[in-house]
């Protein structure tokens, strides 16, 4: 049997509906499951997906840039000052702080949970007077440009799920995440370049990185195109979007062209949603090959460019040059760049390893706010910092006053956020004596989400995409609310 046979023979309801059998039915089909069988009987010019902007009002940002650091950075050792912990240095955590809370396999057999107080010293920046850790010199010049929320909470205690929760609002894979959320509702301000873009960053210390994957910047139930594409750092910045040696532009566009008749007589056939998705990522692809290269191409830079990053931002795969690259790319309409840095999980040896991390990325981030802000750009780019949850006051394996490890703790940690409608200068939150329980303004990752998504002008119960029957949002179905308390 011919392929093209074999797949109408197995072809879904939808797919038969497309081809114009049984015509009775589409007015109370379509009534019935929405857009998505509409799109099933439109031609490919007329199924791209969703209106170019889906916004129920003007959102204050019009860009993100999400900074997530991979592993979970230590809230204690950062941004959540502690003093009166020096006094309970070895001392057992008390049972009424912890209250019973569920341990990582990695410290529940331990005999004890001895206090670690921070080795690092802290001070009081800015007119807000947040306290900052010594390892954040660029940071506490920049406070009052920035948001605090020392209040966040999760119910996640492991990686995967925890990182997978803060991506696509879901601890369970296969959600859409948050920059496909954004590209999907929004769509593209620039045609050359894609709508949502990734980059992992290398860290200096390799000590203890944790996995991440493409399924972090995935789709899942959206249409394909509004996946994220991972820039690399080496060789080609997009494998297979140059042209093979011998192939012109001339035939690589004939080819193209073929490509996309036989896609389209694919499409109005079966009606498969991907195949509209390949249409459209090939074409994207084709017009990458000028200005993927042109974006990447930091040549042209300034010396006061470096002076500001700092010399890494010459490196390709550091922080500091993804940091410039984001810019680069919101200054060309970019919607959503995503940036991970790993290594942030220290069960050990805090002093080792916690240095080089904080170096590989304040200055860069102090850069790129103070970039954004004189090119006028900062009051329409959202730009977010943190981790997938907190560390623990006590310490994990051996403790001494120069050096200590941290487990995870999802019930407080601190994140940051910077411009796009949110209001400089907040401290947000507040944590107890133990920076184990949240005592003021708790802050659910449902939350977090909400408000990212108000700020890009969506009321978060109203933003859905139909799917299995019903209408999925990246709140999910519990309660959220917008943090009314941070925006400007």
């Amino acid at each position: 049997m011919h392929p093209l046979h074999e797949w109408v023979r197995y072809e879904t309801r939808r797919q038969f509906f497309s081809r114009g059998a049984n015509a009775v039915g589409w007015a109370a089909l379509a009534t019935l499951m929405g857009r998505d069988v509409a799109d099933a009987f439109a031609g490919p010019a007329a199924r791209s997906a969703p209106p170019p902007n889906l916004a129920h009002f003007p959102g204050k940002a019009k860009h993100v840039i999400y900074l997530h650091m991979v592993g979970a950075p230590s809230q204690i050792d950062l941004f959540d000052y502690k003093p009166k912990m020096n006094d309970w240095y070895d001392k057992d955590l008390p049972d009424s702080v912890r209250k019973g809370q569920r341990l990582t396999t990695m410290t529940s057999g331990q005999s004890r949970f001895p206090i670690a107080p921070s080795k690092y010293k802290f001070s009081q920046h800015g007119q807000c007077g947040m306290w900052v850790s010594e390892l954040f010199p660029y940071k506490a010049k920049m406070v009052d440009d920035l948001c605090f929320i020392r209040s966040m909470q999760t119910e996640a205690i492991n990686h995967e799920p925890a990182i997978t929760h803060m991506q696509t609002g879901n601890q369970i894979t296969g959600r859409p995440c948050i920059g496909a959320w954004v590209s999907y509702g929004l769509g593209s301000l620039n045609d050359n370049l894609p709508t949502f873009v990734v980059l992992v960053a290398r860290p200096t210390n390799t000590e203890q990185v944790q996995a991440i994957s493409a399924r972090l910047w995935s789709s899942g139930y959206l249409p394909g195109e509004h996946a994220g594409v991972a820039l690399r750092s080496s060789g080609d910045p997009i494998l297979y979007i140059n042209n093979p040696d011998g192939v012109t532009p001339e035939v690589r566009r004939k080819t193209l062209d073929g490509l996309k008749a036989l896609n389209e007589m694919i499409y109005r056939r079966v009606g498969d949603p991907e195949t509209h998705t390949r249409i459209q990522q090939y074409e994207l692809a084709f017009r990458m090959q000028a200005s993927v290269p042109e974006l990447v191409n930091v040549a042209g830079e300034p010396p006061s460019t470096y002076a500001l990053y700092g010399e890494e931002a010459k490196n390709p795969g550091t922080f500091a040059h993804a940091a410039l690259l984001a810019r680069r790319m919101i200054e060309r309409g970019v919607r959503f760049v995503q940036i991970y840095h790993n290594n942030w999980d220290t069960h050990a040896n805090v002093a080792g390893r916690l240095p080089s991390q904080c170096k590989d990325v304040d200055q860069p981030c102090y850069a790129l706010i103070q970039d954004l802000k004189r090119r006028g750009l900062l009051n329409e780019t959202l730009v977010i910092w943190g981790g997938e949850f907190g560390r623990t006051i006590y310490s994990q394996g051996q403790l001494s006053r120069e050096n200590y490890g941290r487990d995870h703790h999802p019930r407080c940690f601190t994140i940051w956020m910077a411009g796009g409608g949110v209001r400089p200068g907040t401290i947000y939150g507040e944590t107890d004596d133990f920076s184990y329980n949240i005592v003021k303004d708790p802050v659910h990752v449902r939350d977090f989400h909400a408000t990212i998504l108000h700020l890009l002008g969506f009321e978060h119960e109203r933003f859905t995409f139909r799917y299995q029957g019903a209408d999925q949002r990246l709140t999910g179905v519990e309660p959220a609310k917008v943090i009314r308390g941070i925006l400007a």
